[in-house]
């Protein structure tokens, strides 16, 4: 079984040495790179390396640069997405994103993990674990997503929020860890938002 195979399958796998795996986070970075020295008015070219890039795309995103990930093939965009600056995705296991996901600045999705002991670690082994955010989602400034998470449709994370488990749909969650605080209901389409 190969390496990527084996990072497929939630296995133990070599990251920092198998040579396929390297090869594949270059060309990535490559991409990444291009995207994020393009000009702004260069919208055109921005969408053609995105396409390229993600596993998966609608017609209507938007991911504002800079932006990196480790492969790029494992991620998927729903319709509607936007992401605002300095958005990272550690996509060594898939990254499924809904329609209508809006991220604020400067978050993560990290699907890699490493070994708790240094031996295995130091030796390059990780494991990845799929992230999953449903529909209607908007995921606050800072928010880190920690390997094998699902978020649920209809969802806040509140700002600076470090998600360890899973979040439940219709739901307001906040905290390190994220923790569910309240449901979203009817009352909220009743705040005003005006000072």
């Amino acid at each position: 079984m190969t390496e990527k195979e084996k990072m497929q399958r939630q296995m133990l796998y070599d990251a920092n040495y198998n040579q396929e795996l390297k090869a594949e986070r270059l060309h990535a970075k490559e991409l990444c790179y291009e995207y994020n020295h393009l000009r702004p008015t260069e919208e055109t070219r921005q969408k053609e390396i995105m396409k390229e890039l993600l596993g998966k795309t609608k017609e209507s995103f938007e991911i504002l640069a800079p932006f990196f990930c480790d492969y790029g093939y494992n991620i998927e965009v729903g319709e509607n997405f936007f992401s605002n600056y300095n958005l990272v995705i550690l996509d060594c296991a898939k990254v499924t994103f809904g329609d209508n996901v809006f991220i604020a600045p400067n978050c993560g999705f990290y699907t890699a993990g490493h070994p708790i002991d240094f031996e295995r670690r130091n030796a390059g082994l990780e494991y990845a674990y799929p992230i999953t955010v449903g529909d209607n989602v908007w995921i606050g400034g800072g928010v880190q997503v920690m390997p094998g998470v699902t978020i649920g449709s209809n969802v806040v994370i509140g700002g600076g929020s470090v998600v360890v488990k899973d979040i439940p749909s219709n739901s307001v969650a906040v905290g390190n860890p994220c923790k569910v605080i309240r449901p979203i209901t009817e009352n909220d389409k009743k705040t005003q938002w005006d000072r």
